[in-house]
């Protein structure tokens, strides 16, 4: 897996694969394929405190299947690999 630490309130996350075929049975093309909004937690960050001054705690476990925005975070590619980092508020759910 990657070789990043997150620092702070942030969370490092890979997008599941994109379905290739539609429900119809049709191969689509990648440019036609949307962002998946479905990402695993790889990593969380170091913490720190919130706005009262008590220890932040994260939602999150490393290894949660999470619903993420379409557009948030920032894309980083290690070792040919392509993650999310994003702040932990860009979560938007855990999925069960």
């Amino acid at each position: 897996m990657a070789n990043i630490q997150p620092i702070g309130q942030r969370v490092l996350v890979k997008r599941l694969e994109a379905e290739a075929v539609s429900s119809g049975g049709i191969v689509l093309p990648d440019s036609a394929l949307e962002k998946p909004q479905e990402a695993t937690v790889i990593a969380l960050g170091t913490g720190g405190k919130d706005e009262h001054g008590n220890d932040f705690s994260f939602s999150v476990a490393v290894g949660d299947k999470v619903l993420i925005g379409k557009y948030g975070g920032t894309d980083v590619t290690v070792d040919g690999e392509e993650l999310l980092l994003l702040s932990e508020s860009d979560i938007l759910g855990i999925i069960k």
